[in-house]
């Protein structure tokens, strides 16, 4: 058997030249501890992306009165009144802890990402998006874009276990991400490739027979790990491609010029115009096809956001403040909580102004809005708040509210990775595992 170690490289012959790729670290390479070494004219596709606001929500404040499409907009739900058709509104679905410790702001996030209620942030499963992103996103510049905007470097965007997607957090570096450096311009007369990404053959093909010998040759978990990391290798080799072809013409498209430097901090006012910036820049991304998957964070779960001149985030504020007597709520924490609807609402402008096919951007995204939990004072995550905005082109039916009295979360994950084309039947573990589709959200 032929031994492998950490400086291992996998070898073939490309075009008559010896090429080599380097190798991950494997369990194989470790010692027992497992700490040391021992050596266009298409279809107009369709998009998906998430949009997380933090410490849940002021249930009589957001949560409509009335099921079906005959519901009124309560008064935090007043902002996005005008979206009123493109909007499925869905309550009272729950992650099931089934006995794991409720971890604050982690557990509830997590859980309706991946079907799995974690203790911590050692995520067990990919979150849906990216399962999603698997799907559609394989023949865009980036697989997906993830964005936060209250200046706290965070993602809930997940890989694998402890593989966060980072974040970026400033408009600046977000445009030069989108349309800086290798960004081809659509509607240009003149294409011509760069140099640095003549690539016609694929390396991996080139150390095939290794590549194949290899995977023989290690534990199972060694195998998956490695599908991982030349899964990665093919994605980068696919991106590369992509930039040797000229992009499909985009109607009504014009690159956007770079943004203004802006304040970047918590202070609720700097997020929200971070927040619009950042959000048109995503919606003009997505217009000429950099990608098709993203993520928005518009705070933290546990909300760092706060007022000019004080200390108290809103995060805190939930557990602090007392409930007014007249209200029979948290005042300020019911100011937050309106100001990241009224954040929703930018967002889906952002969408909407961008005409597409017959319709607009928004009608052809898929857009999962949700908090952490539901009452942030008890970390609750029952009836964790949830949105879905556009129909991704026809396939999700909105203009109703929905109770889900009490069922799995792990539904509407299942139904919103069903209607995006990921083939899965199932989804979620113990009371969480359903096969139970939400097909009020299916056309």
């Amino acid at each position: 058997m032929k031994q492998y170690t950490r400086r291992s490289i996998l070898r073939g012959a490309l075009r008559g030249a010896a090429v080599g790729v380097a190798l991950p670290t494997l369990n194989c390479f470790l010692d027992d501890s497992g700490k040391a070494f021992a050596d266009s004219g298409q279809r107009i596709p369709p998009r998906f992306g998430t949009w997380i606001w933090g410490c849940g929500f002021i249930p009589e404040l957001w949560v409509p009165a009335k099921s079906g499409s005959e519901f009124e907009f309560p008064a935090h739900l007043a902002p996005v009144a005008h979206y009123r058709d493109q909007l499925a509104i869905l309550s009272g679905f729950d992650v099931k802890l089934d006995g794991v410790p409720n971890k604050p702001h982690i557990t509830g996030c997590l859980g309706l990402r991946t079907g799995v209620p974690v203790p911590n942030e050692e995520v067990k499963a990919p979150t849906l998006d990216v399962l999603i992103g698997q799907v559609i996103g394989g023949d865009t510049r980036f697989r997906s874009i993830e964005v936060s905007t209250s200046g706290i470097e965070r993602s809930y965007s997940y890989r694998a276990a402890g593989a966060a997607n980072p974040s970026e957090t400033s408009p600046v570096a977000l445009y030069q991400r989108l349309f800086g450096e290798g960004f081809q311009d659509p509607n240009s007369a003149r294409f011509k490739p760069d140099p640095n990404y003549m690539v016609h053959e694929s390396v991996l093909s080139a150390i095939g027979e290794e590549r194949r010998k290899l995977l023989t040759q290690v534990g199972a978990e060694d195998r998956h790990r490695l599908d991982e990391y030349f899964t990665s290798i093919r994605e980068m080799e696919q991106k590369l491609a992509l930039q040797l072809q000229p992009p499909a013409p985009v109607e009504n498209f014009t690159k956007p010029q770079p943004p203004e430097p802006t304040t970047q901090d918590a202070t609720m006012a700097n997020v929200l115009a971070t927040h619009r910036l950042m959000s048109d820049l995503l919606a003009t991304a997505l217009q000429c096809n950099q990608t098709r998957v993203f993520n928005m964070l518009l705070s933290d779960t546990a909300s760092n956001l706060r007022r000019p001149g004080t200390t108290s985030t809103h995060h805190t504020l939930t557990h602090e403040e007392p409930v007014d007597a007249e209200l029979g709520y948290q005042r300020q924490v019911a100011w937050f909580a309106e100001q990241s609807m009224l954040a929703w609402r930018d967002f889906l402008d952002s969408l909407a102004r961008i005409p597409e096919g017959d319709g607009t951007l928004l009608d052809n995204c898929l857009v999962f809005a949700h908090s952490d939990c539901s009452i942030a004072k008890a970390h609750a995550v029952e009836g964790i708040p949830m949105m879905i905005a556009g129909s991704a082109g026809g396939r999700v039916r909105t203009g109703f509210h929905l109770r889900g009295n009490a069922e799995p979360i792990t539904r509407v994950g299942l139904t919103l990775q069903q209607i995006m084309g990921v083939p899965v039947a199932q989804w979620g573990t113990l009371s969480m595992q359903t096969n139970r589709s939400l097909t009020e959200l299916m056309v």
